[in-house]
């Protein structure tokens, strides 16, 4: 099909959540390059919104697809899965965690550790600790529980009434968490790196003192690590920038590198309130999941990618600066590793993305003055100076 009859087809047959899409499609990928149905190539500095670690067709992620589809894709979780237990391990023995149990994405990881979360003190007699309180800005899924979790109304309006019992405080603000814990609290959930809300990330004294708050108590701690963590910021998990653990953790989107995949990762003595019935999954944790997300973290791992993540992060960072002395139409640059945000002082997110667009850049926005950058973790020096020269001449227009 040419692209204009693929979006005629979208608009006729597809429910409109997306809206007008940005007009293109793609017919194969290679590294961190896209190519669509003309030939014309794209460098991918989204990465499917930060899900291809790998970048595209890394050989790991496809051998493991094709070598698991040729034994079988699917059996139930009422046996034993040799994949499911090699996953657990490997991120077992790499992160604080004791335990994992494996969904279908961040939105199902992140209700389990909120169902966790509460069935911890309900089996402790304390069937009053219901609440969780989150961050301003936060995003945490597109289930009911998750929206109600995410702190942007934007994502909660058309959904209420919403489910009950969460609380938004500001990010960064240990007073306002302090005030916000009553004797009905049962979790704090956080984002160490706010992804959707615009890159915000967290402060290392913040975290210490959020850590010493939820000791004090006696509440439980959980990381959103569904965009931050697997090597996106530069080290494997991000909790592991400010010298903290946290009881719970989640993990999805890097973790397939583009296959369908989340984890609810807890320590041992949170992990065991669940038993037998209490929840579960018909696909979550199946044959072929796991051995595409053991093959990805594998390679993570055993490439250093964690450390090129850092790296080109951290050159990033430098080479933007020049870029924003010439440019002062750049507010802030801000993250960490390669996980960016580049805002702006004007509302021209949107028209700046487009032009790079033109110029076969992918990247990402956040409402109107914030751009974004999750390049995947494969990305080079020379892919870095590419897209900065680009952003230059496109921000010449803006000046």
């Amino acid at each position: 099909m040419t692209l204009q009859e693929i979006i005629e087809k979208d608009r006729k047959y597809y429910m409109n959540t997306f809206g007008d899409r940005t007009p293109v499609c793609f017919s194969h990928g290679k590294g961190i390059s896209l190519w669509d149905l003309d030939g014309n190539e794209y460098y991918d500095f989204l990465a499917g919104i930060a899900v291809s670690a790998l970048g595209h067709s890394h050989p790991a992620v496809v051998n493991a697809i094709c070598d698991q589809a040729k034994k079988f894709i699917h059996c139930s979780n009422l046996y034993y899965i040799e994949s499911q237990v090699k996953l657990a391990e490997l991120i077992v023995e790499n992160s604080c965690a004791d335990k994992v149990f494996f969904a279908n994405s961040g939105a199902e990881a992140n209700e389990g550790a909120i169902k966790l979360a509460r069935l911890y003190f309900k089996k402790k007699g304390y069937s009053n600790k219901i609440e969780i309180i989150t961050l301003e800005k936060s995003f945490h899924g597109r289930t009911l529980a998750t929206i109600a979790a995410t702190g942007q109304d934007k994502y909660q309006k058309p959904y209420s009434p919403l489910t009950p019992k969460f609380l938004k405080v500001p990010i960064n603000d240990l007073k306002a968490m302090e005030e916000a814990i009553c004797e009905n609290t049962c979790a704090v959930m956080i984002e160490p790196i706010q992804g959707e809300g615009g890159v915000n990330p967290t402060s290392y004294e913040y975290i210490k003192g959020l850590r010493e708050l939820c000791d004090k108590n006696g509440i439980l701690l959980i990381f959103d690590e569904v965009q931050c963590g697997l090597g996106r910021t530069g080290k494997l998990f991000g909790y592991q920038h400010y010298g903290v653990e946290p009881d719970i953790f989640t993990l999805a989107k890097a973790l397939g590198g583009g296959f369908p995949v989340g984890a609810l990762c807890a320590k041992d003595h949170v992990a065991k309130t669940f038993e037998p019935g209490d929840h579960g999954s018909t696909f979550g944790g199946n044959p072929l999941a796991c051995s595409v997300a053991y093959a990805v973290l594998s390679t993570i791992i055993n490439d250093k990618l964690c450390e090129n993540a850092e790296e080109t992060g951290n050159y990033f960072f430098e080479k933007i600066e020049a870029v924003k002395r010439k440019h002062p139409v750049i507010n802030e640059v801000r993250g960490k590793g390669l996980m960016i945000g580049i805002e702006f002082s004007r509302p021209i997110a949107k028209e700046v993305n487009k032009k790079c667009f033109e110029n076969r850049y992918l990247l990402g926005t956040v409402g109107n003055s914030i751009i974004r950058v999750l390049p995947p973790l494969i990305v080079t020096k020379a892919d870095i100076d590419g897209l900065i020269e680009m952003l230059d001449n496109v921000l010449s227009e803006f000046d």
